[in-house]
Parts: structure tokens; C-alpha cells; sequence
């Protein structure tokens, strides 16, 4: 089951960017099966949905933006040489990893001999979000980029698509400002635990929920978004 973090209720924070990205793996899972590499796995969170994969295994770089001493890690990497054989695996999977490599074209070709030919490569990443993982937030791609450097390391693509739009993505900053940030700004709530816990138990749920009522009355404009959605084959 994937955790609730990453397919969250309406009165999650990260609603917005979290259960997008989760319709969205959902939606293009079943095009990944065999041997599948997680790469950047973390802590795994999509596993369950890959059904059609026949062994699941995740690799990762041990990096200083975040601590992976509670992760399913099988296989660590230097950061420029992944640790296994020519045409290993049948797919690689990949979420909200490409932006935390700085040298993303050098990568790409591991991937790529890491993989059959033909095998898929679904990957996240986003276009519209704060920093994190500080230090080592390196990127913002556009869809643009993402394509030309995937072609010049030997995939076509086959599928882009966008999580969120113009509107969502303006509501979900504001719902992160209000929650990570301006909650630890004002001096009054930064006192007292039971605001916080006012605007985050009720406040953030109620807009979150305001939003979607009257989301469908907005024109969706996607030059805008959140998250990155690609599905690529190996050439």
C-alpha cells in the first residue's frame, strides 16, 4: 500500500502535488514490467503499484539532503556509475529525483545501459516547487529540455504529460506558504501551538476542500504545473 503521505486525504497539506503525482503513476504503471530499477528509490513509496514487475529494486545515492537510515535501499551508487550489468533490467522507474542530480547528462546514458532495448523509463519531476532537500536542489526542467536530453542519450519519448494547472498550482503554494511558513513568521502563532494547530487541522482541510468546489469553474491553463510526467523507451 502506498502511504498516506504520498496518496493523501483532501486535509493533507501536499495534496495537491502528492495525489496528482499518484493518479498519474497509477495511470502509466502498466507500462513498466520485468525487472524494474527504482531509481532514487528513498523509501520506496510507489512499490505496490508496479503489479506487473517481476522483481522491484531500488537504488539510491547517500546524499547530504536527507537522511536514508529509515529507507529500503538495496544498492547505493558513487553518483556517477551505477552498479550493475549492461541490459540488466526491463524498466527503471524514477519520482522527484532528476532535479537532486547535478549531472543529469552523464546519468542518463548509465540508465540507458542499464536497460534492454525497448525497456520503459517513467520518470517525475517538477517544474513549479520551492526548494528542498537543500543543498542539493540542482534543476527545474521543462518539458522542452527534458525531451532533448532524453533523445540525445538514446530514448524516444513516448508520453508528457503535466500534474496540475495554472490555478492548482497557485493554490498549492499558498497552502505551503500558509502551512511551512508563515505559520513560523507571525509571532502570535509561532507562540502558541493551538493556532497552529487551528489553521493546520481546519484551515488548510476547508481551503483545500473550497478548491476543489470551485476548481471545475476555472479554465485550465497548463503552461503552469506542478510535476513533469514522461514515459520514454530505450531505443
Amino acid at each position: 500500500m502506498v502511504p498516506k503521505d504520498f496518496n493523501p486525504s483532501v486535509s493533507h497539506p501536499l495534496y495537491f502535488i502528492r495525489k496528482g503525482l499518484y493518479n498519474k503513476i497509477k495511470q502509466y504503471n502498466a507500462n513498466l514490467s520485468g525487472r524494474l530499477l527504482d531509481f532514487g528509490c528513498g523509501a520506496k513509496p510507489y512499490q505496490s503499484l508496479f503489479t506487473n514487475v517481476s522483481a522491484y529494486i531500488g537504488v539510491d545515492y547517500n546524499s547530504e539532503g536527507h537522511s536514508h537510515s529509515n529507507e529500503q535501499i538495496d544498492f547505493y551508487y558513487d553518483g556517477k556509475t551505477l552498479p550493475f550489468n549492461n541490459n540488466e533490467f526491463d524498466s527503471v522507474f524514477s519520482s522527484e529525483v532528476f532535479e537532486h542530480i547535478f549531472n543529469l547528462p552523464e546519468i542518463l546514458p548509465e540508465l540507458n545501459r542499464v536497460m534492454k532495448k525497448g525497456g520503459k523509463l517513467l520518470f517525475t519531476c517538477p517544474f513549479a516547487w520551492e526548494e528542498h532537500e537543500i543543498p542539493v536542489d540542482y534543476a527545474r526542467y521543462t518539458q522542452f529540455a527534458l525531451k532533448d536530453l532524453l533523445e540525445k542519450n538514446g530514448f524516444t519519448i513516448i508520453i508528457v504529460d503535466k500534474n496540475g494547472h495554472y490555478i492548482s498550482t497557485l493554490h498549492q503554494h499558498f497552502i505551503i506558504y500558509l502551512n511551512d511558513h508563515w505559520l513560523n513568521k507571525v509571532a502570535f502563532f509561532s507562540r502558541f501551538n493551538f493556532f497552529k494547530k487551528i489553521v493546520r487541522q481546519l484551515i488548510v482541510p476547508s481551503l483545500n476542500y473550497l478548491f476543489l468546489l470551485f476548481e471545475p469553474l476555472w479554465p485550465k491553463v497548463d503552461k503552469m504545473y506542478l510535476n513533469t510526467i514522461i514515459l520514454a523507451e530505450k531505443i
